[in-house]
């Protein structure tokens, strides 16, 4: 089953989004990291923003989340507030 980890973060600003798709489109995710997708989502006027990751399996979320977890706070979008780990239940794209 698909595993999502869902990080909250306060004090997110646009640049500092922009900031990241840059680094992002230019460079390799850490070695190790292995997800399947992620999705960032922004709320500008609230300045939070939620980063959700998804992995194939156990062993790649066990993997992403211990490399994700010492990620120095500049490289993360600004202060974490919360982690949690889904299970992908129900999961739709328009055909």
């Amino acid at each position: 089953m698909t595993l999502a980890r869902v990080v909250a973060f306060d004090g997110v600003d646009d640049e500092r989004i922009a900031e990241m798709q840059r680094n992002m489109r230019d460079s390799d995710p850490p070695e190790g990291l292995r997800p399947t997708e992620l999705i960032v989502l922004h709320d500008s006027d609230a300045g939070k923003a939620l980063a959700i990751v998804f992995f194939a399996n156990e062993e790649d979320y066990r993997a992403g989340d211990a490399i994700l977890s010492t990620m120095p706070a500049g490289d993360t979008p600004g202060t974490r507030t919360s982690v949690a780990k889904y299970d992908v239940a129900i999961r739709m794209a328009p055909s």
